[in-house]
Parts: C-alpha cells; structure tokens; sequence
C-alpha cells in the first residue's frame, strides 16, 4: 500500500497537469497569446489594459454592466474584445463627460469586438478607423432616446479594409444605425436596425454586400451615397434579401454636421431605399414594404448641391450610374406619414404625388410610384440629349412602378412636368 500510494498520487497529478494544459488550449484556441479576463468593477484595469494592449491580445468583459467614459485601442494587431453576450455584457457610455466616442479603435489588423452591449454615449458608439479585417458580431449598440442628443453612429467602421458586421442591432441614432464609410469591401449581414434617421448607410464604399439584415422603423431603410471631398470613390455595392419596412420616423438629424445639405438630415421620412450619387449599384430581391413617401428614390448630387459640377474629381462624380434594380417586392401605404409634411425633401415628395395627379386626371388620385428618379442625368454636364446616358435598368412588375420627377424643373411649375414613362430605363 506504502507504494501503491505514490503511484496513484503521480498518475493524479499527471492528469490534473492534462486537464489544466488543455484549458489553457481551449482558452487560446483562436491563437492569441494572452487572454485577460474583467468583471464589473475593474473599470480602471480596463481602460489601462486597453491602452497599454500588445499584440494578439484577447479581453474577456465578465457578464454585467460597466461604466466608461470611453475606451481606446490603437496601432495593434491580433485583437479580440469578447463579451458573454449582449444581454450579459452591457458597456454604458452615459455618464460620459466630452462627445467623443465610446470605444474609438484606430489602426488595427485583425480585430474582432463580439457579444454585448454598448450603450448612450455623446458621440459615436463604436469608430473603427484605418483598420483591416475587421469583424463586429452579435453587438448592440443602442441610445435610450431617439433625438438628436444622440450620437451620430452607432457601429462606424471608416477609411477600412475587409469589415463584416453580423448579428448586431442598431438603436437611436441622430445619424445611420450602421454607416461604412470609405471602406473597401464589407459585408453588413443579419443586423437589425430601428429609430435611426438612417438604419443602413454604405458611404464612399466599394465592393460591399448588404444582405439579409432587417431595417424598420428608422426615417429610411437603407442608403448607398457618394460625397464630395472625401478620400476614395464608393461603388459595387449590392443589397438583396433584406427587409427594408415600415420606415416613417420621423428625422431628428442634428443641426450642423448632421444636417448639412450633404447630411442624412436630407433623408425624407417615410424613405426604404436613397441611391444618391452612387454608381454601379445593384438593388434585388428584397422586401420594401409601407415605406410611404418613397420606395426607393435614386437621386443626383444636384438635388442636395446646385454647385455639385464643381466638386467633380477622382473620387466623386454626382450622377447616380449603372443602377439595377430587379426582382424586389414593393409595395406602399395609401398616405404620406405625417412627419413627411414637415420635412424639405418630403414636401417635396408630395408634390410630385400632386403634380402628377394634376397633369394625369386618370391616375384618380394615386400614390406617388415606387420608384423616384430625380431625373437629372449626366446630360446636364454634357449637353446631350441621349435617353438614359446612365445605364438605369429596372425590372420591376406590378402598377405605378416609377416616375421621372423632373427635379430640374421643380420650382418652375409651368415648366415642370414628372412622368411615369418609364421605357428608356426598363431592362434591355
């Protein structure tokens, strides 16, 4: 029995040696060379973790709620800010004393941020900024009040490279729920977003996909713009199966930079889908259902700029080009929301429902069409006459698909004449 015992004492130890060597593996299955793990309370380690953060790093945040006045992490590699799930993990921003961001992550590669909640700060939520192979999943970020005391986005990657966003759930926003700007390639996929002026904006970004998400309740759906004065030129964006409904909020963009003629304060309630100034878009099989001002209106930067000629260059041109859209389900309510009424744009959208009516006493009243082109194409730069210069294509089924609203001629009612015709833009 004397040696019996140190032999079953050895093979214990060398199994709990195993088990505990197999722990560590599974704690850094992903590759990460450190793991650090918080809980509510360690607010002060945290914030000096994120700043002090080395290469392939892994944060672990316990389930709880924390209290941050922001969060910072720069010039890394390798990083992973993992919660226990967005019900779990909840990262409040409120008591916040300047409008900066929330968590601002500046030029790391391979970053990932997963499971919780971030939540009212001043600025934006989450700004990810010249970074690469980024991927935010299974992330809410949220304001409690829908105004214009929120912030501008809520989840911003911008000036990026390979970026998915999955799984996340957009709240609140003065500006767009979720907003990819001069980026080159993402994917937004499986998100929600509601009670932001926009749900989804792809903003100088090329080669994106946007798919299966849902946007409701927001003041439009879904954006697709190019700006002038930016670093790169946007374009090859696709959006298909996703359900784009019910988006009448009213628009609470801020004053100032929100609400410049070049903001998302443009955005009309009642919108499903803006293309403005964006090229070789494609637009198919989603659902854009009771977006009652405008299902999809594809728009120039001369409806928002008659200086927009001037800002032509490398990376922006103001005519929308190359725009299919086919095969989405659309339909809309019998009446404009109200918020619409006393918005610039949406006033604008009534009018043309009016003046069609008035030109057209067969229409008997009907309702705007599904798809509003402002009519302004490239030959106002070049002095032609083709039809369709821009490579518009739709195929659509159904009545009262579009309408060509002649928004060159909107202030000179006896010269201003909107038409249904659609034959030069339908598919070839």
């Amino acid at each position: 029995m004397k040696r019996l015992f140190p032999l079953i004492f050895l093979i214990v130890m060398i199994v709990t040696t195993l088990q505990f060597s197999c722990s560590n593996q599974s704690v850094n299955k992903n590759g990460y060379k450190t793991t650090i793990s918080f809980k509510p309370g360690d607010e002060s380690k945290i914030i000096d973790a994120f700043l002090s953060i080395k290469d392939s790093t892994c944060i672990i945040l316990k389930s709880g709620t924390y209290s941050f006045d922001n969060l910072s992490i720069a010039q890394v590699k390798n990083i992973l800010i993992q919660g226990e799930g967005y019900d779990k993990t909840i990262l409040d921003f409120k008591k916040q004393s300047e409008g900066g961001e929330g968590i601002r992550v500046t030029n790391v590669k391979h970053f990932v941020i997963d499971g919780m909640t971030i939540r009212d700060s001043k600025g934006d939520l989450l700004k990810i900024t010249k970074s690469s192979d980024v991927t935010i999943a299974n992330l809410h970020a949220i304001w409690s009040k829908a105004d214009s005391t929120s912030g501008g986005y809520a989840i911003y990657p911008v000036m990026c490279k390979n970026v998915l966003i999955e799984n996340c759930y957009t709240e609140g926003s003065s500006d767009a729920g979720i907003y990819v700007g001069q980026t080159d390639s993402a994917i937004v996929r499986k998100c929600t977003a509601t009670k932001n002026v926009a749900g989804c904006e792809i903003e100088n970004t090329s080669n994106a996909q946007v798919y299966d998400n849902e946007f409701y309740n927001n003041t439009a759906g879904f954006l697709v713009f190019d700006l002038p004065g930016l670093s790169k030129r946007g374009g090859h964006v696709k959006a298909h199966n996703n359900n784009i409904h019910d988006n009448n909020f009213r628009n609470f963009a801020k004053a100032g930079s929100f609400g410049t003629s070049w903001g998302v304060g443009n955005a009309s309630p009642g919108t499903g889908v803006i293309i403005l100034a964006a090229s070789d878009i494609e637009i198919y099989d989603n659902r854009i259902i009771n977006n009652n001002s405008s299902a999809i209106t594809m728009a120039s930067g001369f409806a928002v700029d008659d200086k927009a000629a001037e800002k032509i260059n490398a990376n922006y041109f103001p005519i929308s080009k190359n725009i299919k859209i086919h095969g989405n389900k659309i339909e809309m309510g019998p009446a404009f929301p109200k918020p619409a009424y006393e918005h610039h744009i949406g006033k604008m959208l009534v009018a043309v429902e009016q003046q069609l009516n008035r030109l057209d006493p067969s229409r008997k009243n009907k309702r705007i069409p599904l798809i509003m082109y402002d009519g302004i194409s490239s030959n106002v730069l070049t002095k032609g006459t083709t039809a369709n210069p821009d490579s518009i294509c739709i195929q659509q089924a159904g009545d009262n698909v579009f309408v060509n609203a002649d928004f060159f001629n909107i202030t000179k009612p006896q010269n201003w004449h909107p038409t249904t015709n659609m034959a030069a833009y339908t598919c070839k």
